[in-house]
C-alpha cells in the first residue's frame, strides 16, 4: 500500500439528483470493466452512487483512478470504504508473499480473492437500502475472465434471490436489481460500448500489480485480456507500462 489515505469518510459529491430521479449504486474498482458499468448505468438514466474499497489490495493506484474516474463522470456521491479481506490470506493481490502469475494457468488462479464479490456486493446491497436505489451495476464478466467464481451469472442470480429475501425494500414492494451489462460481452466488446460512450480508458487500471503511478506490468491476466481486448477491438491501448 502506499501513503494515499483512503478513510471511511473520504467522499466525494457531484451534482445532487433530484428527488423522482433513480438511482443505482455502481462499484467502481478503477479499472476497464467497472468504469464502462459506469457509464453503462448513467445512459440509462440513473443518479450514479459509487462504491469503492480498500481492501488491502496489492494496486492501490487503481483506488486513485477509481476517485478520478468518478469525478470526471459526475457522480452523485463516491464513497471508498477500508476493509479488511487482506487480513485473511490467501490472494496474491492482498498477501505480498504469493507471487501473482504472469503465465496462463489451469483452473482458478491464485489472483482470487475468497468471497470479495460477496462482500463488496453486500455493502452495495446496504448502501442501495440506505438511498432507496432501485439497482446495483457491478462490471463482472464471464467470458473474457479469469475463471473467478463469483463473477458467474450463477452467482449473481442467488445473491439477487438473497437480497430480495434480506431486505426491508424488497418486502415492503421495492426489489433492487443486481445489474451485469458486462457479464456475456467479450472484453473487445466491452471496449468498443465504452469508447461509444466517451469514456477515457487511460484513466484505468486494469493490472493487478500496477506501481504507485498506475503503470502496468504487461504480463498479469488483467493486462493480457486488456491488450487482447483493445487488439481485438482494433484500437489503440492507452495503458502505461512500467517496463516501457
Amino acid at each position: 500500500m502506499n501513503s494515499t489515505d483512503y478513510s471511511a469518510d473520504n467522499s466525494t459529491s457531484g451534482s445532487q439528483p433530484s428527488d423522482s430521479q433513480r438511482r443505482a449504486v455502481v462499484l467502481v474498482s478503477g479499472g476497464l470493466d467497472s468504469t464502462t458499468c459506469l457509464a453503462i448505468a448513467k445512459t440509462r438514466g440513473y443518479a450514479i452512487y459509487a462504491l469503492s474499497f480498500d481492501y488491502g489490495q496489492r494496486s492501490s493506484s487503481e483506488l486513485q483512478a477509481a476517485r478520478k474516474i468518478t469525478s470526471s463522470m459526475g457522480v452523485a456521491k463516491h464513497l471508498v470504504i477500508p476493509l479488511g479481506i487482506g487480513e485473511l490470506g490467501g490472494s496474491a493481490l492482498t498477501d505480498h508473499d504469493l507471487s501473482v502469475p504472469e503465465q496462463e494457468s489451469e483452473g482458478i488462479p491464485i489472483t482470487y480473492v475468497p468471497a470479495r464479490n460477496t462482500i463488496f456486493l453486500s455493502y452495495a446491497l446496504g448502501f442501495a437500502e440506505v438511498l432507496n436505489a432501485q439497482a446495483i451495476f457491478i462490471g463482472v464478466n464471464a467470458r473474457d475472465y479469469s475463471g473467478y467464481p463469483d463473477c458467474r451469472p450463477e452467482f449473481i442470480h442467488a445473491f439477487e434471490k438473497m437480497a430480495n429475501l434480506a431486505t426491508r425494500s424488497a418486502l415492503e414492494g421495492a426489489p433492487i436489481s443486481i445489474e451485469t451489462p458486462l457479464i456475456a460481452l467479450s472484453k473487445a466488446d466491452i471496449i468498443k460500448i465504452g469508447v461509444q460512450l466517451g469514456v477515457d480508458y487511460s484513466n484505468t487500471v486494469s493490472c493487478y500489480q500496477a506501481d504507485a503511478q498506475g503503470r502496468a506490468c504487461g504480463r498479469c491476466d488483467s493486462c493480457r485480456f486488456r491488450k487482447k481486448g483493445f487488439s481485438e477491438a482494433g484500437l489503440v491501448d492507452p495503458t502505461r507500462y512500467f517496463q516501457e
